[in-house]
C-alpha cells in the first residue's frame, strides 16, 4: 500500500508515488508534493534552529513527471540574522522546479505584534458530507473539509486540509512541509473556469508567513481572478487553529483547451 508521497533512492534522488499525480495528466505531478519535498530538503540544508522561514517561493518550470526526481540545495546568502537557501529539482536531465526560502532570526516581538483574526469560516464537523472530488492520486494523500465552495464549484472557497501521508515513509511532516504540501490546491478549489473547457495551471506559488503553522490542519481562504490577457491570479489567506498566519499567491497560465 502506498503510504507516502515519495521514497528515497539515496544521494538526493527520490521516487514519486502515485499519490503525487495531478489533475491535468496522470503522468505528471500535482504542484504540492514537489513543493513539500523541496521544503524538506531546504530544511535539511544548513539548519538554523534560531531562525524561522518567512518566505517560501516555488517556481514550476514545466510538467514534473511521476517517477524519479533529484533535488540539489545550496545556501545562497549565509548570515546570522537573514539567510537564503535554494533548491533545484531535476527530472529526466532537466530542471523542473526551483525553491527559495528566506530565513529570519527569531526574536520576541510579542509585545508589538499586530492583531490577527481567526478564520472567516471554522472547520466543519467531520460528519458533514463533502462535495465529490476529481479522482486523481494527490487527493488521496489529503484529508479535507470545505467550509465554503467545492472542487467542482466555481468561485471563492474556504478549505481546511491536511496531509494524510508523510513526504517520506516514517517521517512526521514539519509545519512548513504541511503548508507547502497543501498550498498549491488554492487555485484549484477557487477556480473561476471549467476544468473541461480551460487550462489554468500555475507557474509558481509564494508563501509569506508571519509564524509557523500550529497543528496539522491548514485553512485556505482562496479567491481567483482571471485577467484579460491570458493570465490569472489566486490570492489566499492562511489560517490555523490559532488564526491568520500568512498568505499564498499563485500566477496562473490561462488558456482554452484544444
Amino acid at each position: 500500500m502506498v503510504d507516502s508521497l515519495y521514497r528515497s533512492l539515496g544521494d538526493g534522488r527520490f521516487w514519486s508515488t502515485e499519490l503525487t499525480q495531478g489533475p491535468w495528466d496522470p503522468r505528471h505531478q500535482h504542484g504540492s508534493p514537489p513543493a513539500a519535498l523541496l521544503t524538506r530538503e531546504l530544511e535539511r540544508t544548513d539548519p538554523q534552529p534560531d531562525m524561522t522561514v518567512a518566505q517560501l517561493a516555488i517556481d514550476i518550470l514545466g510538467p514534473i513527471p511521476v517517477g524519479e526526481v533529484a533535488v540539489h540545495t545550496e545556501v545562497v546568502r549565509p548570515g546570522r540574522r537573514v539567510q537564503s537557501v535554494a533548491a533545484e529539482m531535476v527530472a529526466d536531465g532537466r530542471p523542473v522546479a526551483y525553491a527559495r526560502a528566506w530565513r529570519l532570526r527569531r526574536a520576541d516581538t510579542e509585545a508589538i505584534a499586530s492583531a490577527t483574526g481567526t478564520a472567516r469560516l471554522p472547520m466543519p464537523d467531520a460528519s458533514v458530507d463533502e462535495p465529490p472530488l476529481p479522482d486523481f492520486g494527490y487527493f488521496h494523500a489529503l484529508e479535507w473539509r470545505f467550509a465554503e465552495g467545492g472542487f467542482l464549484l466555481n468561485g471563492p472557497a474556504v478549505l481546511w486540509a491536511r496531509l494524510a501521508v508523510p513526504v517520506l515513509p516514517g517521517e512526521e511532516p514539519s509545519p512548513l512541509q504541511r503548508v507547502a504540501g497543501v498550498a498549491d490546491t488554492a487555485s484549484g478549489i477557487s477556480s473561476e473556469l471549467s476544468f473541461a473547457a480551460y487550462t489554468f495551471s500555475n507557474v509558481d506559488f509564494t508563501l509569506h508567513l508571519l509564524r509557523p503553522q500550529s497543528g496539522e490542519w491548514t485553512c485556505l481562504d482562496a479567491a481567483t481572478t482571471v485577467g484579460p490577457a491570458g493570465s490569472g491570479l489566486c490570492r489566499t489567506r492562511l489560517y490555523d487553529e490559532h488564526g491568520d498566519f500568512g498568505s499564498v499567491g499563485q500566477t496562473l497560465f490561462v488558456a482554452r483547451r484544444d
